[in-house]
Formats: C-alpha cells, structure tokens, sequence
C-alpha cells in the first residue's frame, strides 16, 4: 500500500483512502447496514480533472505502466472499412434545435469479462459526470451491434411519436410515459430537464426502425450490451461536437485492448444535414515543439534534451529531441485532450522528474516584504479601539437592500450600491455601503448582553465607480456605535477626538478636523454632524433617527460615527 501510495504521488495522483464497500456503508449508515457488504480492499484515487484518461483503470494502468517504462506507449490505429461495408450516422435536419451534434465508432470482435464489461459502464458514468457535464454537453450510448443493422438514423419527434422498450424494462412506453416513469428514478431524474420542455425529443433508429436510444436520457433494452457482446457501436450526441469528440477518443483508446486486433478502433461514417460526411473518431496525433531551456527554466532543473525527452515518453507523451537538440519534438496522443499549451507539457515534464528531486533554490531578486500601508494603519487603530472600551465585530460585505437604503430612510438609488445577479437569499442582494447596518445587526442579536454595548468594525464598503476598469472600488471605513439607555453622543464624540489624537489630526479648521451640523436620514433632527479634515467630508457622527433603531428591532437610544480612513493613510 505505501508502495502504491508513493507511486500515486511521483505520478501527479493522490490516493486518498484504502477502504472496502463495508467500511463506506458503515460510516455513512452505521454498522448495522453494513453487515453482507463486500470486503474486497478498494483503492480511492483522486484524478485531476482534466485527465479523462485516467477514469478508467485501463488508462490508469496503462499510465502507471508506461510512467514505470514496463511498456510502451500503444499506438492507437483506425481502420477504415471498404467502400459501403462500415457502419453509416445519419444526421437529420430536425435534430437542430434539441443536441446537433453526433459522432460514432464501433470495436469489432471485443471480448468482455465481468470487471472489463464494469469498468466500460463506469467510464461512461465518469465521463457523464465530468467533461459531458451532467449529459447536458454529451451524452453516450453504447450498442450491441449484432443487434441491429446500420445505416442508422439520429432524428428527432415529438414525443408522442416515439416508442420503445427502455433499458432493463419489461414492455414499451412512449417518450411521454418514459419521462413520467423516470420521474421518481434517483439516478435518471436528474437528466429529464435537458429534453423535457423541448417540442422534439432526439432519438436513434436502425434501418428497421428499431430505437437504439432517446440521449439523453436511456437506451433501448433491444440494444442492450452483455458479456457475450462482439461488436460494439459507440455513438455520442449533444450541443459540443468538440467535446463529443474527445470522449469517443477516450472510450475508443480505453477499450480497444480488449478488441482482436488491440488498440484499432473500426471508423464510422456520420453524414451531417447539410450532406457532409466526417469519418469519427478522429484519433489524431498532433506534433508539438518546445525548447528544452523553456523546459529547464520553467521547472529550475538542468536536463539534458534527451533527458527531458525520455522523461516526456513516460508520461505518455512520446518525445525525441531534434535539431541537435535545440528543440524537442512532442508526439500528443489522442488520449491527452487535455495538452493545449507549452505549460501543459512543461507540467508533465516536472512530474516525471519528480516534483521533491527539484533542489530549493534562494531567488536572485532581493526584495523585503511590507505590510500594505492601508492594513497598517487599519491594525494599528483596532488596538487603540479596543483600548478604548470598543468591541470588535466583523459583518458579512454583503447584505439587503433594505439594510443600507429603506432601513437608513434612503432610496437604493441614492446609494451607488453594486447589486449581485440572482442572488441566492435576500440576505445578500447588494455590496455594503455603509458599515452601520452590520453593527446594528450585530447589537440586535445580542440584545440579551449586559448595557452599554460599544462596537465598532473596521472594513472595506464598496460604491459603484465608473472610472475604474471593474466599475466599481472598495473605501476602507471604520464606524462605531455606542447603545445604552442614553444615546451618549459625547461617548461617540469623544472617541471621534481619540482616533484624530491618534492620527496627529489637530482639531482647527486650517490643517486639522472640524465638525459641522448638518441633516442625515439615518440620524435625528439636530444631532447630526458632518466631519471634515485635510479639507474633505470624511463622513458624519450623530444619534441614530428611532426610525432606523425599530426597524433594526432594537429599543434604545443609539449613537454613531462612520468615517473614511484612507486620506489619513
């Protein structure tokens, strides 16, 4: 296992737990449902996401093999039959509007075992999970071909039009009834809604009109794959022929080993509306050059070209260095869909070196790290807060839109607030504005402590500004409240005095702060003040209006001071 484990690691995978079925069962369920579950030591293996190769234990193998230089990397070939004997796609015009697209590929004389024919239905699943989306990019139908006859026909009906017997069901239903019968399946339901409201559902004849299967939702049980299956045609249709590509490659790569002939694939044709003919699958090889010092720098080793070339080959990326090794040619196999750039190859250079065999190195630049200047005054002003009998809280950036315009006695309109699409709860619709309305909260769900409460935050509000590339810009504020059976606006007075003794800020009007009456529509009539230093409105102190403190559901007095510290920064 600590073998394996290790291997895992040198490879770019993890394995994350050796478990059985017994041991998942019993600590989902308890140890009570577990009891007849299997024994058999499983190994769980996280896979990077874009390695549709590795989803599978064939490729997975296959993988480690080559990594191990036990084998090498099999050439995948595509045998295209004579003239009228291969198998024919037809694409009908009426499929525009539901999923456009299909390819197909059929492996001829496979010999399926019960953990091969697993393992081909599990890719599947893997697949439809992952690069297909959910099945909503591509969805994948698998056929006996000894079954039915080709040419075949991709369509689409209304659903009243369509009938057949769905896998492993005993009679037919129509699409309509299929839908409904689905409805309650925990696996199936989660796929109806792509087709369900569409006025054609997608479907796939033979020549005798037999339904292979409706995508994406079931196939045929007439089609049904067994051990004793031969011949298998592989179709897959959805809304992203790029996508339906690679996952053909993929199946076609993976299973091939198990054909007469290993790793040929047999090619169909597929005949789109407009009377095009494309041979699928594509198994195309691509070659790519990179320069062995990109490599070298970009990981900080010092290989030679031939190194890094063999180390490319084990990570199954046939390699040789060329031009008397200023460059290094790179074969991409059609398994490697996920190789779209230099960095892609680089990263799998790195992997086979070994990512811990990289020596540490000291930059050569000469840099000391520095506190952002905003942060350091930001922390140096919690403290002396704190010192000064202030709680610190710290609110959600989001919030109501009731909470900064109706609840504060202003229109959201006034407020320059950025609003979120869609938002997931009424909770939080818009960016703060304004502090206030967190502190408020926060007085409000502590009700039951001990008068008087004095908190303050210190964060970022967010305003819409359309000079900035993203439209809008944070203003670090800090605000205060003070709440008791008084309103205390002397409290919050004096500790506007404080922060400005703290910041050097004399109080006159020339070079200092001043403060000057004016109206607020969060504030009561006459207690309201207007701050002004370094000669801007740096923001207003007064008693909360009893307006906005019983719409906050709070029942005292309330005093505050908001300000805007980056000018002292």
């Amino acid at each position: 296992d600590e073998e394996f484990n290790d291997l895992c690691f040198e490879f770019g995978l993890e394995l994350d737990e050796i478990t059985s079925e017994k041991d998942i069962i019993s600590k989902e369920k308890g140890a009570e449902k577990a009891k007849g579950a299997s024994d058999i030591i499983l190994y769980k293996i996280d896979v990077p996401a874009n390695r549709y190769d590795l989803l599978c234990l064939e490729g997975l193998v296959r993988g480690l093999q080559v990594f191990k230089e036990r084998i090498n990397l099999p050439r995948y070939e595509k045998i295209i039959p004579a003239q009228g004997e291969g198998q024919k796609l037809i694409i009908t015009k009426e499929t525009a509007k539901v999923r456009p697209h299909a390819v197909a590929a059929v492996l001829r004389n496979i010999t399926f075992t019960k953990e091969c024919y697993d393992s081909f239905i599990d890719l599947q699943e893997k697949l439809h999970q992952n690069i297909c989306r959910r099945r909503a990019l591509v969805a994948i139908g698998t056929h006996d071909l000894d079954t039915i006859s080709g040419p075949f026909t991709y369509t689409a009906k209304a659903p009243s039009e369509i009938k057949f017997k769905p896998l492993n069901q005993s009679q037919e239903y129509t699409a309509s009834q299929i839908m409904d019968l689905y409805r309650t399946d925990s696996h199936l339901r989660h796929y109806l809604h792509l087709i369900e409201n569409k006025p054609l559902y997608p479907v796939i004849y033979d020549s005798n009109g037999v339904v292979l299967s409706m995508p994406p939702i079931i196939n045929g049980d007439h089609t049904k794959i067994s051990l004793n299956t031969r011949n298998v045609f592989i179709e897959c249709t959805g809304t992203d022929i790029t996508k339906a590509k690679i996952v053909l490659d993929i199946i076609v790569t993976m299973f091939s080993e198990y054909c007469e002939k290993p790793f040929s694939v047999e090619a169909a044709e597929v005949v789109c509306p407009n009377g095009k003919t494309h041979i699928y699958p594509e198994l195309a090889y691509r070659k790519e050059k990179v320069k062995p010092e990109l490599i070298n720098k970009k990981i900080g080793i010092n290989e030679t070209p031939s190194n890094l070339a063999k180390l490319l080959t084990r990570m199954c990326l046939k390699s040789h260095a060329i031009e008397n090794g200023n460059n290094i040619e790179i074969e991409i196999p059609p398994t490697r869909a996920d190789v779209i750039h230099a960095c892609d190859i680089i990263e799998d250079a790195a992997i086979a070196y070994g990512y811990n065999n990289i020596q540490m190195t000291i930059p050569k630049t000469y840099t000391i790290a520095n506190q952002l200047p905003l942060n350091k005054l930001t922390e140096l002003l919690r403290l002396d807060l704190a010192a000064a009998g202030f709680t610190e809280v710290l609110t959600f950036a989001l919030c109501s839109q009731e909470d900064i315009a109706d609840k504060l006695g202003t229109d959201i309109s006034t407020t320059k607030a950025v609003c979120i699409a869609n938002p997931k709860t009424a909770e939080f619709q818009v960016a703060r504005t304004t502090l206030l309305p967190g502190l408020l909260k926060t007085i409000a769900a502590n009700r039951k402590m001990p008068l008087p409460l004095k908190l303050f935050e210190i964060s970022d509000i967010v305003v819409k500004d359309p000079n900035k590339d993203v439209g809008a810009r944070n203003y670090r504020h800090f605000c205060a409240v003070y709440y008791n059976k008084s309103p205390g606006f002397e409290i919050i007075h004096g500790l506007l005095d404080r922060v400005m003794q703290l910041l050097e800020v004399p109080p006159n009007k020339e070079n200092g702060y001043t403060i000057k009456a004016t109206e607020g529509s969060a504030f009561f009539p006459g207690r309201c003040a207007e701050i002004f230093a370094k000669g801007q409105s740096i923001g207003k102190l007064g008693v909360l209006h009893p307006d906005v403190i019983t719409k906050f559901e709070l029942t005292m007095p309330c005093s505050a001071l908001e300000i805007n510290i980056e000018p002292f920064v």
